[in-house]
C-alpha cells in the first residue's frame, strides 16, 4: 500500500478491511517521514506496532 492511501484510510469515516500478514488490522497513525503506520489487530487491540506501509494490504 502506498502512504497516501493508507492515509485516506485512516481518515475514512468507513470500515475498510486491511491486513498485515494476512491477519485483519486497523491502522491508526501514518507517519509520511518514516513510512511507518501504527497498528493493532482486529482480535488483539491492546497490542499495537509500527509497521512498514508497503507492507499493508487493502482487501
Amino acid at each position: 500500500m502506498n502512504i497516501g492511501r493508507a492515509k485516506e484510510i485512516v481518515e475514512s469515516a468507513d470500515m475498510i478491511n486491511v491486513t498485515y500478514d494476512g491477519e485483519p488490522i486497523i491502522i491508526q497513525h501514518v507517519d509520511e517521514s518514516t513510512k511507518m503506520a501504527r497498528i493493532y489487530s482486529k482480535s488483539e487491540p491492546d497490542v499495537e506496532r509500527d509497521v512498514p506501509v508497503l507492507n499493508l494490504i487493502e482487501e
